[in-house]
């Protein structure tokens, strides 16, 4: 329809978001219901959540998976200082969300109005565009200039804020709706013959490629492998960028950083050049990286200069990731890799493997069940295209340490960012399930996250969203309690966990299905249960109770908010 008049912002973004391809909406809204009233006369769901930050993972976790837009609804106020958390996450894991919000009214800002707030002024530096409309004739405009700006470039949130006054406005579109999908996209490169990074790439003998973020939904086709394959590399991941490869493939080693296999450490001693694709090069990525970026360059590609590190030395490509290694093999026809780099991948790659088996063979040597053997019971019942959505806590990070988990060449992974914020993974998986309705969608999570994002397990019950959530009950925080005991602090005057807590029974909400699995010999057949049920619509909570002492190889001895943070001598 070329030209229309819509009662009210809220009938307008409908409307806009219909045309735009737009399914589902994740949201807690305003006391007015507008955006309630607008949708009752459609067939678009909405996911009412019972806490905006929550919403706000929820559509992260479904524009990371999928790749599409995810839209989230809110008040004003105090709802939109709930949700800066999840606009926080969004921003650091550059998910394309737009975030509509409701508004005080034009002519009553200045005077103490009921929740009145500056929200553009809270919410502006954790968005790519932070706006609010209050003239009814732009209201299309901002809709279409949302969506753009959060699916282009590097993608990321949005906050466009419709103030009271037009809830009632008439809102006037003079012609038809532009979406992202009328826009053309160039992803295309050419790599010039003589260019810095080509050169290094072809003088390597001994290369490593980091694939981040910034790769997911860009290696469909597998480019990033034959690449490796091409000049001879070891591949690893980011945690944000796990699922971009095959990880069954045989020069994947891994997480980098934080998270590397340690039996892999000589790839990292020995390589002469680094290639990231899509990668911030944050931190936990970085951690233990001796002479990179400083005796060995490092090629850096990203699509923004936002995102390249000026911390390493070497050559920096803007552009596509996909489109620029797919010009690199092109120019590297007839390319030889050096074999004996080769033969050192697959060694360490096979170390790291046995390693893993033989630690698995100890641990099935006792009573207990260990975080390790949990997933591999998962590995073992549930189908290859299975999703893991993960928190960062002291042992959920046992699901980052390959090859004690594995994507394997079809599954998904969804983590947190760098920010690692608190029950992101818990509720981002409803979005994710939403995302892939038809593959297993299971959050494997802490009782500290898993109670934060509680108020909506019955949303998920609710809306049929069948998610399996295993939840490693020890009592709260185990990450601050592992900080408490290298500091010599008494646990009694500051309890980060409870006894009672990891033991204890909570209410079961309508069509939630809930277990405790503290017997090794049921892990199988009761996570088998759960996903069997999940591929149903039903939501399922095992609960595993955990010792503080399982934490992952590496892990343990860190300090504070990172390794080095603090000082344990209290000066």
């Amino acid at each position: 329809m070329t030209e229309q008049t819509y009662q009210g912002a809220w009938n307008a973004a409908v409307d806009f978001l219909t045309a735009a391809g737009v399914e589902t909406i994740f949201g807690l809204p305003g006391d007015d219901l507008g955006m309630l009233r607008a949708l009752q006369p459609t067939d678009r769901r909405i996911v009412l959540c019972r806490d905006q930050r929550n919403a706000i993972f929820m559509a992260t976790g479904f524009a990371l998976q999928s790749g599409k837009p995810g839209i989230a609804v809110i008040g004003k106020g105090p709802a939109a200082a709930n949700a800066v958390t999840g606009l926080l996450e969004a921003h650091c894991s550059a998910a394309p969300v737009v975030v509509l919000a409701g508004g005080t009214s034009v002519e009553q800002r200045g005077s103490n109005a009921f929740q009145e707030l500056d929200q553009l002024a809270l919410v502006a530096p954790l968005t790519k565009w932070a706006h609010r409309v209050d003239h009814p004739d732009r209201v299309a405009a901002a809709l279409e200039k949302a969506l753009l700006i959060a699916t282009s470039g590097t993608p990321g949130p949005v906050y466009l804020e419709f103030p009271d006054h037009l809830l009632k406005e008439e809102i006037n579109r003079t012609r038809p709706w532009h979406t992202p999908a009328d826009v053309t996209r160039v992803d295309h490169a050419v790599a010039a013959a003589d260019s810095a990074a080509l050169t290094a790439i072809k003088a390597a003998k001994r290369p490593l490629i980091l694939v981040g973020g910034g790769m997911r939904h860009r290696n469909a086709d597998g480019v990033v492998e034959r690449f490796a394959e091409a000049i001879g590399a070891g591949i690893y991941s980011t945690a944000t960028g796990r699922s971009t490869v095959d990880e069954n493939h045989a020069q994947f080693c891994g997480l980098a950083g934080l998270y590397s296999p340690q039996q892999t450490a000589e790839l990292w001693s020995g390589t002469d050049l680094l290639i990231t694709l899509g990668s911030r090069l944050e931190e936990t990525a970085t951690f233990g990286w001796e002479g990179i970026g400083t005796s060995v360059p490092v090629v850096q590609v990203n699509i923004d200069a936002g995102g390249l590190s000026v911390e390493y030395a070497g050559p920096k490509v803007i552009g596509d990731g996909a489109g620029t290694v797919a010009a690199w093999l092109t120019a590297l026809a007839g390319h030889t890799p050096d074999a004996d780099w080769v033969a050192t991948i697959a060694r360490c790659r096979a170390e790291a493997a046995a390693a893993a088996q033989a630690r698995l063979k100890i641990f099935g040597e006792d009573a207990y069940v260990h975080v390790a053997e949990v997933l591999a019971a998962i590995d073992t019942v549930a189908p290859e295209s299975r999703i893991l959505v993960q928190e960062n806590g002291l042992q959920d990070m046992w699901s980052y340490i390959y090859p004690y988990y594995s994507c394997g060449a079809r599954g998904g992974s969804v983590v947190p960012s760098e920010q690692t914020t608190l029950g992101f993974g818990a509720a981002a998986a409803a979005g994710v399930k939403i995302a892939a309705p038809d593959r297993p969608v299971i959050a494997f999570v802490g009782d500290g996250a898993f109670n934060l994002f509680r108020s909506d397990l019955e949303t998920l019950g609710r809306e049929g969203i069948g998610v399996v959530y295993v939840v490693l009950r020890n009592g709260g925080y185990g990450w601050l309690q592992s900080q408490l005991d290298q500091h010599g602090l008494p646990a009694d005057r500051y309890p980060f966990v409870s006894g009672e807590l990891a033991a204890a029974a909570h209410a079961t909400p309508p069509r939630v299905e809930q277990v405790v699995i503290s017997d090794k010999a049921a892990l199988a057949e009761g996570l088998g249960k759960a996903v069997t049920a999940s591929l149903e619509g039903r939501v399922t909570v095992v609960h595993v109770p955990v010792e503080l002492s399982d934490a992952p190889p590496g892990i343990s001895d860190l300090e504070g908010d990172f390794p080095g943070g603090n000082d344990k001598s209290g000066h």
